[in-house]
């Protein structure tokens, strides 16, 4: 009888177990439906985009010709 008892209390325990992992999965798929992951932005890098290390006067006059060529001086 005491060995009857004792199984019925670790079924038990052990349902008991499986019933708040159940609980937990559930939650964690409701969460995952309303809060979905947004794709990352790739981040602009402007690595690479000047040749050698030291930036030049006649650099930045090259890419103020370059960026403003279309404006002129009479405003």
């Amino acid at each position: 009888m005491s060995h009857n008892k004792l199984n019925t209390t670790i079924v038990l325990k052990q349902i008991d177990v499986l019933e708040r992992e159940l609980v937990r999965l559930k939650r964690d798929i409701l969460h995952g439906l309303v809060v979905r992951e947004r794709p990352k932005k790739l981040k602009t890098s402007l690595f690479g985009s000047v040749k050698g290390g030291d930036i030049t006067e006649e650099m930045i006059e090259e890419g103020k010709r370059n960026l403003f060529r279309n404006l002129s001086n009479n405003i």
